[in-house]
């Protein structure tokens, strides 16, 4: 396995790099949290799309804390789980949905069990003003409605087929994206007139779109699992993180940003 990582690192580092978040400033010699895993050196965290605001944050407080570099890779959890397995160099994955940590912890490359560190829900996205007067999910099947869903196989997408299954509203989309950030993009360039998203997704981008609630969305939340995999470069970061988003300042944070406890 650490042969496949190393072939596959080459491969996999131009798309962490362009598409990651560094969060410079971090002290390479200074721990983690209090009382939790101490290391330095670089963490490179393999994080669900929706988490990119809340992530960016505690990787930012996270390093000024004394802890490592933390690098992110923001994607759908299909994809990244999908890149772990391919050998991608990885400290951390947290996923949207439990389903994808299956397929990395079913892989054998994850150390230890996942564990959840937070739960989401999803709300349907209008630009701002609601000006084709979306009340909840039937009015996404009116004639003339065009809404941005998320592909099936990634969690909002399988998070909206359960409320909308609950809710027995038939919409055909205009368009199938990759991740939650793919349909909220849509949406907030004026391409459709409502997506599902994720509750935070939308509170991140308020001040372009409204949030409209609907009552079959309790009945689609995601937990949010997160977990060192196996063959870490960093295994002390990589911990020493993982504590740090589940302590009471991670909890904090999270929960600003729209985040329930699990």
């Amino acid at each position: 396995m650490r042969a496949k990582r190393a072939a596959a690192a080459v491969a996999v580092a131009a798309l962490v790099l362009a598409g990651a978040a560094g969060c410079g400033g971090g002290n390479a010699s200074g721990g983690g949290s209090a009382g939790g895993p101490r290391a330095g050196g670089t963490v490179t965290v393999f994080a669900a799309a929706s988490l990119t605001e809340a992530f960016t944050r505690l990787g930012r407080d996270f390093e000024a804390s004394g802890g490592a570099t933390v690098v992110f890779n923001f994607a759908g959890s299909a994809a990244l789980a999908a890149q772990i397995n391919q050998g991608a160099p990885a400290d951390v994955f947290a996923s949207a949905a439990p389903r994808n940590m299956a397929t990395v912890t079913g892989a054998g490359n994850a150390d230890g069990d996942p564990a959840v560190f937070a739960r989401n829900q999803l709300v349907v996205a209008v630009p701002k003003g609601n000006p084709r007067g979306v009340a909840g999910l039937a009015d996404l099947a009116r004639p003339g409605v065009q809404v941005a869903l998320c592909a099936e196989q990634v969690p909002c997408g399988a998070a909206a087929r359960t409320a909308l299954d609950a809710a027995s509203v038939a919409v055909t989309p205009v368009t199938l994206e990759q991740d939650v950030r793919g349909a909220l993009a849509k949406l907030r360039l004026g391409e459709v007139d409502a997506a599902l998203v994720y509750r935070t997704d939308a509170l991140a981008a308020a001040a372009e779109v409204t949030a409209v609630e609907f009552a079959e969305s309790a009945r689609a939340g995601n937990d949010y699992p997160i977990v060192v995999l196996r063959d870490a470069p960093n295994p002390d970061g990589a911990r020493a993180f993982v504590a740090y988003v589940r302590s009471e300042r991670g909890r904090a944070v999270l929960a600003g940003a729209g985040f329930q406890a699990p």
